[in-house]
């Protein structure tokens, strides 16, 4: 008995460790943020969109908005943001698409060694993941867009959904994979 209490509180302590936040691979988040985005970026708030408005027009419809060093994910609903993050070693390859309102890639160059996920307009850190400085690749998958009833008003029963995959890559093309189409 001694030894599995012994053995349980070293696989707790082991866990909390600092050693094994570092090596975190995964991040759910849910947020608040406004003008239907939010943003990935390695920098925080130090980015800024440098798009005229007709590109910036063209990336909504793709959901997906490529700055220097940051991402814009174009979101349904105004408001409550839930979704999760995971670090990959490669890209998925077994993918169902068909679970998904819409799916986009795109790349994103991480300077910092920590991926930070930001509100909008604030862009205040909402959630952090450490990885290694480099180019990667990102793929965000959105559902349950039809629970969103009014995509520009905040409302607490929106149920959108975001998951998102990161790898190394040099890629950095923004690609839809599964377009939305409004109804």
């Amino acid at each position: 008995m001694k030894k599995i209490s012994i053995l349980l509180i070293a696989s707790i302590m082991f866990a909390c460790s600092p050693n094994s936040i570092k090596n975190e691979r995964s991040k759910k988040f849910k947020f608040y943020t406004q003008y239907n985005q939010f943003y990935l970026s390695s920098i925080g708030k130090n980015f800024n969109a440098r798009k005229d408005f007709d590109s910036f027009k063209n990336d909504m419809n793709k959901r997906l908005s490529n700055e220097d060093n940051a991402l814009i994910v174009f979101t349904q609903s105004y408001g409550n943001i839930k979704g999760d993050l995971i670090v990959l070693d490669k890209p998925n390859t077994d993918m169902d698409f068909s679970k998904y309102d819409h799916v986009v890639e795109g790349g994103l160059k991480i300077t910092s060694g920590e991926l930070q996920i930001l509100n909008s307009p604030n862009s205040l850190t909402e959630a952090t993941i450490k990885v290694e400085p480099g180019n990667y690749r990102v793929r965000v998958y959105s559902s349950n867009f039809a629970s969103v009833k009014e995509v520009d008003l905040a409302h607490d029963k929106d149920n959108d959904y975001y998951h998102i995959e990161i790898w190394p890559s040099e890629n950095m093309e923004t690609k839809v994979l599964k377009q939305y189409k409004e109804n």
